[in-house]
Protein backbone atom coordinates (compact mmCIF):
# COMPACT_ATOMS: atom_id res chain seq x y z
CA UNK A 1 0.00 0.00 0.00
CA UNK A 2 1.43 3.23 -0.61
CA UNK A 3 1.09 6.33 1.89
CA UNK A 4 0.18 9.35 -0.30
CA UNK A 5 -0.21 13.10 0.92
CA UNK A 6 -1.90 15.76 -1.10
CA UNK A 7 -0.42 18.95 0.38
CA UNK A 8 -2.62 22.14 -0.04
CA UNK A 9 -4.79 24.36 1.31
CA UNK A 10 -7.59 23.54 -0.05
CA UNK A 11 -7.84 24.83 -3.28
CA UNK A 12 -9.54 23.62 -6.95
CA UNK A 13 -5.83 22.39 -7.91
CA UNK A 14 -5.82 20.32 -4.60
CA UNK A 15 -8.83 18.73 -4.70
CA UNK A 16 -8.79 17.80 -8.68
CA UNK A 17 -5.16 16.54 -7.35
CA UNK A 18 -6.86 14.22 -4.71
CA UNK A 19 -9.39 12.79 -7.59
CA UNK A 20 -6.96 12.23 -9.51
CA UNK A 21 -4.84 9.85 -7.92
CA UNK A 22 -8.21 8.27 -6.35
CA UNK A 23 -8.98 7.66 -10.10
CA UNK A 24 -5.77 6.63 -11.28
CA UNK A 25 -5.31 4.25 -8.20
CA UNK A 26 -8.68 2.64 -8.74
CA UNK A 27 -8.07 1.98 -12.24
CA UNK A 28 -4.78 0.15 -11.60
CA UNK A 29 -6.02 -1.89 -8.87
CA UNK A 30 -3.52 0.07 -6.26
CA UNK A 31 -4.58 0.08 -2.88
CA UNK A 32 -3.62 3.72 -1.69
CA UNK A 33 -3.83 5.60 1.82
CA UNK A 34 -4.71 8.93 0.62
CA UNK A 35 -4.28 11.64 3.36
CA UNK A 36 -5.11 15.86 2.64
CA UNK A 37 -2.12 17.95 4.56
CA UNK A 38 -3.78 21.30 4.68
CA UNK A 39 -1.37 23.02 8.17
CA UNK A 40 1.09 25.95 6.75
CA UNK A 41 3.54 24.35 8.87
CA UNK A 42 3.06 20.73 8.26
CA UNK A 43 3.16 22.20 4.37
CA UNK A 44 6.48 23.95 4.74
CA UNK A 45 7.80 20.65 6.74
CA UNK A 46 8.56 19.09 3.47
CA UNK A 47 10.13 21.73 1.59
CA UNK A 48 6.65 22.41 -0.46
CA UNK A 49 6.90 25.93 -1.11
CA UNK A 50 3.98 25.49 -4.04
CA UNK A 51 0.99 23.36 -3.62
CA UNK A 52 -0.39 21.07 -4.59
CA UNK A 53 2.48 18.75 -3.16
CA UNK A 54 2.33 15.20 -3.35
CA UNK A 55 4.00 13.10 -1.18
CA UNK A 56 4.69 9.29 -1.41
CA UNK A 57 6.18 7.16 1.26
CA UNK A 58 7.52 10.15 2.89
CA UNK A 59 9.35 11.68 -0.16
CA UNK A 60 8.65 14.45 -2.52
CA UNK A 61 7.24 13.64 -5.98
CA UNK A 62 5.70 16.53 -6.90
CA UNK A 63 4.85 20.51 -6.13
CA UNK A 64 3.28 23.26 -7.67
CA UNK A 65 0.18 22.59 -10.59
CA UNK A 66 -1.63 19.23 -11.28
CA UNK A 67 0.23 16.24 -11.82
CA UNK A 68 -0.51 14.41 -15.55
CA UNK A 69 -2.35 11.17 -15.68
CA UNK A 70 0.47 9.67 -16.92
CA UNK A 71 2.71 11.04 -13.94
CA UNK A 72 0.39 9.99 -11.62
CA UNK A 73 0.29 6.13 -13.30
CA UNK A 74 3.97 6.04 -13.35
CA UNK A 75 4.18 6.72 -9.22
CA UNK A 76 1.45 4.07 -8.84
CA UNK A 77 3.38 1.77 -10.72
CA UNK A 78 6.94 2.43 -9.08
CA UNK A 79 8.04 -0.46 -6.33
Amino acid sequence: MKDIKVLGTGCANCKTTIALIEQAAQVKGVPVKLEKVEALKDIMGYGVMSTPGVVIDGKVVHAGGIPSREKIEQWLAAP
